[in-house]
């Protein structure tokens, strides 16, 4: 049985994570399959999000700490083939280029925090509970969480979880912005696919510029906004440009092409 399950709704690529009766805990397989429904998402024409979701109880408790003693000897993450992007999105150059949103439910712990923060939106269920939990284990976050929550939390606040390992609620998520909507358990998929599907229906070409943009900001800082015209004149010049603005005086719902 594949560890995680790859299904194309339209325009958006599902990745479900399928090892229920170990919370979804990563193993080397499980990377992998996550890293090449990354890259399939990315090189295909037909796909314009990503949804990533869990099957069972929970989204995932973690790492299988077991499987990555090697890992953890070496002191480095595993090589990025060429058919696989990196599911954390550390190395830009292998970071999946298209958006990918999290749905969320259960505990999500350590790797699962990690993994939904190199997502661009997260939803999840009012019963969610998340931990970062290394701390306890004699070890550190090394897959992102040191970093990014203090991007996406706020210094203290990151450190008020990295350095405890205690659980936050789903509303705590919610005020810090580990999670951008919070709904009932049984709405996560929905709402989670909902916004997908929404992405998906926009330019291509406009979604992909507007999140490299973002990315890079956060890479360059403010150097970013130097390069915003530029980005901008290939969008005008492209017929899904053109599509829009005639769309629109037409008031009707426009049709994208991707170019």
């Amino acid at each position: 049985m594949s560890k995680v399950i790859i299904e194309e709704r339209g325009q958006v690529l599902l990745i479900g994570l399928n090892r229920p009766e170990k919370y979804n805990a990563f193993d080397h397989d499980t990377w992998h399959e996550v890293a090449r429904a990354y890259k399939l998402l990315e090189s295909s024409s037909n796909l314009h999000c990503g949804l990533v979701y869990a099957n069972g109880k929970h989204f995932t408790a973690g790492l299988d700490l077991p499987e990555w003693t090697d890992v953890f000897s070496s002191g480095e993450w595993p090589a990025i083939p060429a058919d696989e992007c990196d599911p954390l999105g550390l190395r830009p150059e292998h970071r999946c280029r298209k958006p990918i949103v999290m749905a969320i439910h259960g505990i999500c712990y350590t790797i699962g925090i990690e993994l939904a923060l190199g997502a661009e939106v997260r939803i999840c269920g009012r019963g969610t509970r998340f931990g970062q939990i290394e701390v306890r284990r004699g070890i550190m976050a090394c897959g992102g969480a040191t970093v990014r929550m203090v991007q996406e939390f706020g210094y203290a606040n990151a450190q008020r979880y990295l350095l405890t390992g205690d659980e936050f609620d789903a509303e705590t998520a919610l005020r810090i912005g580990m999670v951008q909507e919070v709904v009932d358990d049984d709405k996560v998929f929905d709402t989670a696919l909902s916004l997908a599907e929404n992405i998906a229906a926009q330019a291509p070409l406009a979604v992909q510029a507007s999140l490299d943009s973002s990315r890079n900001y956060l890479l360059n800082g403010l150097d970013e906004c130097a390069a915003l015209v530029a980005r901008e004149v290939p969008l005008m010049q492209s017929e899904d440009a053109a599509e829009g603005v005639a769309s629109f005086k037409e008031r009707r719902q426009a049709v994208f092409k991707g170019r």
